[in-house]
């Protein structure tokens, strides 16, 4: 009865250090034979190219002070935690699917470095989200990369060629238009105004809010939309929004006396409002639809996302992370990220510094788009011999020199297939053609797991093929 009661209170989760002393019969542990296949597979070779112990000790999951920690023990250690966003990033799953493969696939446990009980699965997949954000608050990319790189680089050839290039992994939001933005803004602080005016036993201000939103939905049923129509409902928008964001002003302010009569979401999200609604006014007022504005807000749960402006023809504009990438022998490293747009031709030193603190040797070759080749960068490649995939200006190479059109041809067209390459592979298959997440450092983890995750899956297919080789 009592050996029952024990099995009962056993943890859902142990790891595979913990549990495998207390097995009987060692002889015949099955753990054996998934721990022989997990060490052929693909899970087996990725994670024996991680190094999972560094990275748990720069994200500070790793504790060095010697008094016992308080609190619940962890299901995970640390090398799982970083092993689970790897995971999640090589499957593409929600945290709410991945938690349901967690629990069935002894070959994830493995990966995870956890053994879960079959009779009591994990349910709440908050758990994982709990992780991802503990990760997303401690993440520095650069000190992180350079763990990767010091772990890869034996197994890299060609250091000497770098090339750069600049995507945009966009952020799963809708296409914002001024008409859709304003009624958002409307919702939100309708609603707020509503609860304000409930908790404080106040009669609601009268406003326009059912006439706007018949009319606003009569808009949205229409396929087309000529110029004057927008531009009409887009003033009862401004006139409404502007009568609510009053109303809640007025009513904090006969309110003082209230203790917080605004929750601190309500307050940030009312600023956030507030800053668009003068955006789309004085937009409005201007009547230039091409006038730029700074800091311009397109959505109100992710208000630190910009508009980028790509000039693509599917795409002229995109909206989430900048992103500014070099490849060193097909693998991927972030020399700069950034929601806000910027110049990828003005990073080009920056990466071949990036590229000199990861591998520990110059650049000797470069390969780059025309955004690249300003007069400055030729300048500071010539300067230090650096061969480019520039056009060469003024006359062309003479008879003695076409080696090196033949170099700048070469790394054009490699830079062309193999850097747009890595980009499609990484947004197609590593779930970052949209990224799903909710705050700024999320989407931040997202990209950085989701950028080397792809590197290391190519890194060990790599390997597997060369040994192949050998064998063969």
């Amino acid at each position: 009865m009592e050996v029952s009661q024990k099995l009962i209170c056993m943890a859902k989760v142990q790891n595979f250090a913990e549990i495998t002393p207390n097995l009987p019969f060692s002889e015949f542990n099955f753990y054996d034979l998934y721990r022989s296949t997990f060490e052929n597979s693909e899970l087996g070779r990725i994670k024996r190219l991680l190094p999972l112990n560094e990275m748990a000790e720069n994200f500070g999951l790793v504790s060095k002070s010697m008094m016992p920690k308080r609190g619940r023990k962890s299901f995970f250690t640390p090398e799982g935690k970083v092993a689970l966003m790897f995971l999640k990033m090589y499957t593409g799953l929600s945290c709410p699917k991945l938690m349901e493969q967690l629990n069935g696939n002894i070959h994830y446990q493995m990966f995870c470095d956890v053994i879960i009980e079959p009779t009591r699965p994990l349910t709440n997949y908050k758990l994982l989200d709990d992780i991802m954000l503990e990760l997303a608050g401690k993440l520095k990319i650069q000190q992180q990369q350079n763990i990767l790189a010091e772990m890869w680089k034996p197994y890299m050839e060609n250091l000497d060629t770098l090339y750069a290039d600049a995507t945009c992994y966009e952020s799963e939001m809708r296409y914002p238009t001024d008409p859709k933005l304003l009624w958002e803004g409307i919702e939100k602080s309708y609603e707020t105004m509503c609860e304000l005016s409930t908790r404080l036993g106040l009669h609601r201000p009268r406003t326009k809010f059912l006439d706007v939103q018949k009319a606003n939905l009569t808009y949205k049923k229409q396929r087309k939309h000529t110029k004057s129509q927008t531009r009409r409902m887009t003033r009862r928008l401004l006139e409404l929004l502007g009568k609510i964001l009053k109303e809640i002003r007025d009513i904090v302010r006969k309110n003082d006396d209230e203790d917080n009569p605004l929750t601190i979401r309500e307050k940030n999200e009312l600023d956030i409002i507030t800053k668009m609604y003068r955006q789309q006014k004085n937009h409005f007022e201007s009547r230039d639809c091409r006038e730029s504005i700074p800091d311009r807000i397109v959505s109100i749960n992710k208000p630190y996302v910009r508009p980028i402006v790509r000039g693509k023809e599917v795409k002229s504009v995109e909206f989430g992370a900048k992103v500014n990438n070099i490849l060193v022998d097909g693998i991927s490293f972030i020399e700069k990220l950034s929601f806000n747009p910027f110049s990828e031709g003005k990073r080009l030193r920056h990466c071949t510094t990036l590229h000199r603190r990861l591998f520990g040797v110059d650049v000797k070759k470069i390969g780059g788009d025309t955004g690249y080749a300003s007069t400055e960068n030729r300048d500071f490649c010539k300067e230090n011999g650096i061969q480019t995939s520039f056009v060469k200006r003024g006359r062309p190479f003479s008879e003695g020199k076409k080696d090196k059109d033949l170099v700048r041809k070469e790394l054009a067209r490699v830079r062309a297939t193999a850097m747009e390459g890595s980009f499609g592979t990484q947004k197609e298959h590593y779930d970052l053609k949209r990224v799903k997440a909710r705050t700024k450092k999320t989407e931040i983890l997202y990209i950085f797991f989701g950028i080397h995750t792809a590197n290391v899956v190519q890194l060990a297919d790599r390997i597997e093929q060369r040994a192949q080789l050998k064998a063969a």
